[in-house]
C-alpha cells in the first residue's frame, strides 16, 4: 500500500471513484481498493464537515437564545427600574397631597376655631351690653323711684307738716 495524500470532499470522491473504476478496469485490486478507500475517506470528511456545519449552526442558535435571553433579562430589569421609579414618584406625590390635606385641614380647624372664638367674643360683648343696659336701667329705675318717694314725702308733708317734726 503507498503512502499517498487523498483529496477530501467531493473531489477526494470523485477521484476515489475513478480509481476504483480504473482499477475494476485494469483489474487492479490495489487501486481498486485505493479508490474505495478514497470514496469512504472523503464521506467521512464531507460527514465530518456537515456535522461542523450542523455543530456550528447549533451553537449560533444557541448563542442567538442567550442572546434573546439576555436582552429578555435587561428589558424586565428596566422595567422593573421603570416601575419602581413610578412607584417612588406616585408615592412622593401621595406624600405630597397628604402634606397638603394636613395643611388645608389644619387651616380649616384654624379658621373654625377663630371664627369659634370671634363668635364667644362677640356674645361676651353682648351680654356685657345687655348687663350695662339692664344696670342702666335699675339705675334709671331706682332713680325713678327715689323721686316718687320724695314726690310722695313732699306731698305727705304739705298733708300733714307737722309729723316731720
Amino acid at each position: 500500500m503507498t503512502q499517498e495524500r487523498t483529496t477530501g470532499g467531493i473531489v477526494g470522491k470523485v477521484v476515489g471513484k475513478a480509481k476504483e473504476a480504473v482499477g475494476s478496469a485494469t483489474g487492479n485490486d490495489t487501486m481498486q481498493r485505493e479508490g474505495r478507500l478514497q470514496q469512504a475517506q472523503a464521506e467521512k470528511g464531507l460527514e465530518a464537515q456537515r456535522s461542523a456545519a450542523e455543530a456550528q449552526r447549533a451553537q449560533e442558535q444557541a448563542d442567538l437564545e442567550a442572546q434573546r435571553d439576555a436582552t429578555e433579562r435587561e428589558r424586565e430589569r428596566l422595567a422593573n427600574d421603570a416601575a419602581a421609579v413610578q412607584r417612588e414618584k406616585q408615592a412622593e406625590r401621595d406624600r405630597e397631597q397628604a402634606e397638603q390635606a394636613a395643611r388645608s385641614d389644619a387651616a380649616a380647624e384654624q379658621a373654625r376655631a377663630d371664627a369659634l372664638q370671634q363668635a364667644e367674643r362677640q356674645q361676651a360683648q353682648r351680654s356685657e351690653e345687655q348687663a350695662e343696659q339692664a344696670r342702666l336701667a335699675a339705675a334709671q329705675e331706682e332713680i325713678r323711684l327715689q323721686r316718687e318717694a320724695r314726690a310722695a314725702e313732699d306731698r305727705a308733708d304739705r298733708i300733714d307738716p307737722e309729723e316731720d317734726r
